[in-house]
């Protein structure tokens, strides 16, 4: 699969590390060359600098032919930007962003095909949240996870002996 990660950040390496070790070509765009020289040395990838958002850059790294674009960079604007250029300029199939501001939840729509072309948004904040919340739900466990869009949960407590 030819997948292009925005941002070689801490989320960005992680994720380029796990998916390089999966036989996939690999291309992370960002503007600091010399965080780009350090992953590039490291990992079997292709590197691209400059701005995220921009048509040339994107095009650069490969937006043509690509099958995934993971938008992970500081700034929620570049990514959603990002992905409304990889979709409207080339038609990339699925796009994926991380949004850390929880204000664009709050406006239905926006996301979809005919505004920001996102498929998928991540906001790191609103999971850590969510999973306090169910560990306050659920006094002594463990961990809390859910499966069929929340019908079934999965908790973890410790067993104790009798």
């Amino acid at each position: 699969m030819k997948i292009i990660i925005l941002g070689a950040g801490q989320v960005g390496a992680s994720v380029a590390e796990s998916l390089v070790s999966e036989a996939n070509d690999i291309t992370i765009v960002d503007t600091d060359a010399s965080r780009l020289a350090l992953l590039q040395d490291r990992l079997d990838l292709r590197t691209v600098t400059g701005n995220a958002s921009s048509p040339s850059v994107l095009q650069q790294a490969g937006a043509d032919d690509a099958d995934l674009l993971i938008a992970v960079t500081q700034s929620d604007q570049t990514n959603l930007c990002a992905c409304k250029t990889a979709h409207a300029l080339f038609n990339l199939p699925t796009r994926i962003a991380r949004v850390r501001s929880t204000d664009y939840a709050d406006y239905p729509g926006l996301f979809d095909a005919a505004n920001f072309a996102v498929d998928f948004s991540i906001c790191p904040e609103q999971i850590v949240t969510d999973y306090i919340v169910k560990l306050i739900e659920f006094p002594e466990a463990l961990q809390v996870l859910e499966f069929a869009d929340g019908l079934v949960s999965l908790v973890a407590v410790r067993a104790f002996e009798g």
